[in-house]
């Protein structure tokens, strides 16, 4: 239920306070065949843009509550992880159990590595953007023609 609200509000659809119960129904989008999900979810805008507030909503998203909750489960896995190594000590479980966990670890690394660039990519966007149509515009009023002089 929690993820697909986090999940909804990345992608900029309003949930309601109770939330819905199931995943949205609808058509699938263009390029993902299984089903709506992603950038076309029904009651989106339709296309890719986003404003600058929901840019920095998603970043926000990203950092209360997906950070820290993948964190938290990296945590939990791992101290679970440990405790039933311990148990199978002297096992070949225990060293398959081990490799487990390293895998499990990397994996961690790399997806919170990833969300902190989508992070970083989001709150920096707009600034981009600006910079873009400002020097764009910029170009035009500097740039000389040979109508200015008649």
């Amino acid at each position: 239920m929690a993820d697909l609200q986090v999940g909804m509000r990345l992608n900029h659809v309003p949930v309601e306070p109770s939330g819905p119960t199931v995943p949205p129904t609808g058509p699938a989008a263009p390029g993902n065949p299984k089903g709506p999900m992603g950038p076309f979810v029904p009651g989106g805008s339709g296309d890719f843009a986003s404003t600058p507030a929901q840019k920095k909503d998603a970043a926000n998203t990203i950092e209360t509550e997906l950070e820290p909750n993948t964190r938290k489960a990296a945590e939990y896995a791992d101290t679970d992880t440990g405790t039933a190594q311990k148990g199978f000590d002297g096992w070949e479980t225990a060293a398959g159990l081990k490799k487990v966990a390293d895998t499990w670890d990397q994996q961690v690394k790399t997806l919170m590595g990833r969300l902190a660039a989508e992070k970083t990519s989001l709150r920096g966007a707009s600034g981009l953007f600006s910079s873009n149509d400002t020097g764009i515009g910029t170009q035009f009023l500097a740039t000389n023609s040979k109508l200015n002089g008649l």
